[in-house]
């Protein structure tokens, strides 16, 4: 029988609808030519392939680190600010201090164009901004909680809003900014807590379909066949398939596969996050969709095919089609420029859903720290619509707020698969404490091909029901 348990809890909790990955790890070019054989980026670096392999591998460390945080040392440390400093609507600290800014950068492109936004801020406000990419952030913030001198500004992923807040390490600002109404629902969402939102969405990234124009055309494809539901899916995989390539390929995670879950109307959660859902017969529909692709052969994860992410699988064409996120572009632009290829939005479930996953990191306010008024200031300067727009041309994120997506996609026409997938943007869940229970149902993908479906998904539902019953 199925069993879908209603989470009196959650609302006491939070929810995150979000997959754990920050935008230090949304990392690509700005652009992409449909069918051409270049990318335009500035921030065409290995850095970039690196971050978007990394983007499929939650669970890491950092994450693992924040859970410790959260319910540890600085529960211990910082809880003392929870429903107070911590709280919404509490009015800022107004220090006269500068301001720290400790951040996860991609690499060159992101740190110099933080360090030229700040030093801006600085020259119209009068406000110093020491601006220092992290080495481990996790646990650099791990150490800052639990020594009460946290950074003032600083990246908080979506997977660890839930545990910082909790523990009483940020300060719950976002309804509070002027801008609020501009940030893409999606994303607010993502960092709203109890109902409130903590902190400011910095930028956004979502998945799309990768397609390989030479491969499409070589299998009698035209623009006609592009797929637009699963069933077309499923027959243009099966045609781009040869001895020498499989059709598609992406990495075997949630932070990927959940996209089909999303796709047939389903989820880790229902939409207002009240209820554990992940044995819903709509998502063991989407999991044995999912296998049947691997089970033809069509679909290859991106290990089977000597490749470390679905990035490198598509660059160097084991693969004809791969789903990724906006920071493949700047990669292949780099490592892989001969490739021509196009980018097309994730095509619909059986009940015409639309389903992708978007991927992004907010502008977390220390509870502890005294400069939290300039702080605020310095989120709106960064949240504005100049400056997002520079940090697309410099690293290849799509704007938070919806009052620049029609600047940017004037600008980058080739990208609006990405930017309309914010609209109908999902994501996997993100409790505190579950980091466990999703590091495995990730195992469990991995194994997808021999497994079956609903004995995954009913495991997955008792061991989220379990995690948070606490």
């Amino acid at each position: 029988m199925k069993r879908t348990r209603t989470l009196m809890s959650l609302a006491a909790v939070g929810l995150l609808t979000l997959a754990g990955c920050g935008s230090d790890d949304d990392k690509g070019s700005a652009t992409t030519s449909a069918g051409a054989s270049t990318a335009t980026t500035a921030a065409g670096t290995a850095t970039t392939a690196a971050s978007g392999a990394s983007s499929s591998t939650p669970g890491t460390t950092a994450d693992s680190t924040a859970e410790t945080t959260a319910g540890s040392t600085a529960g211990s440390t910082a809880g003392s600010t929870e429903g107070s400093t911590a709280g919404s609507g509490a009015a800022p600290t107004e220090g006269t201090g500068g301001l720290t800014i400790l951040f996860g950068s991609s690499g060159d492109a992101e740190t110099n164009a933080l360090k030229a936004a700040a030093a801006e801020f600085t020259t119209t406000n009068g406000t110093e901004v020491t601006v220092t990419p992290a080495q481990d952030q996790g646990a650099q913030l791990a150490q800052a909680f639990a020594s009460g001198k946290a950074p003032d500004v600083f990246y908080v992923g979506a997977d660890q809003v839930a545990n910082y807040t909790k523990a009483g390490n940020l300060f719950v600002y976002g309804d509070q900014l002027p801008n609020a109404a501009d940030f893409s629902p999606s994303l607010v969402s993502a960092f709203t807590y109890e109902g409130k939102l903590v902190c400011a969405p910095k930028d956004a990234s979502t998945l799309a379909l990768f397609i390989n124009t030479d491969d499409w055309t070589e299998a009698g494809l035209t623009d006609a066949d592009i797929p637009t539901n699963w069933d077309q899916l499923k027959d243009v995989a099966k045609k781009l398939t040869t001895s020498d390539r499989v059709g598609l390929s992406m990495s075997p995670t949630r932070d990927r596969i959940d996209a089909f879950l999303a796709q047939n109307g389903g989820g880790l959660t229902n939409d207002d996050g009240t209820e554990i859902t992940a044995d819903a017969d709509a998502n063991v529909e989407a999991l044995e969709y999912v296998k049947s692709l691997l089970d033809d052969g069509s679909l290859k994860y991106p290990g089977d095919i000597d490749s470390g992410w679905g990035g490198e699988a598509f660059g160097k064409n084991a693969a004809a089609m791969t789903i990724e996120g906006n920071w493949l572009l700047g990669a292949m632009q780099s490592d892989y420029p001969d490739v021509k290829y196009k980018v097309v939005e994730l095509p619909a479930g059986p009940s015409g859903d639309k389903g992708t996953l978007v991927f992004t990191n907010c502008w977390g306010i220390a509870a502890t720290s005294p400069n939290q008024a300039a702080a605020m200031k310095l989120v709106e300067y960064l949240t504005s619509p100049d400056v997002q727009l520079g940090f697309s041309k410099a690293f290849g994120v799509i704007p938070s707020i919806e009052s620049a997506q029609a600047d940017y996609l004037s600008t980058y026409p080739d990208n609006a698969p990405f930017v309309n997938g914010v609209a109908y943007a999902k994501g996997v869940v993100n409790l505190p404490g579950v980091t466990d229970v999703l590091k495995d149902f990730d195992s469990q993908l991995e194994s997808l091909a021999s497994g079956d479906p609903k004995s995954i998904l009913d495991s997955v539902q008792q061991n989220l029901t379990d995690a948070v019953a606490g």
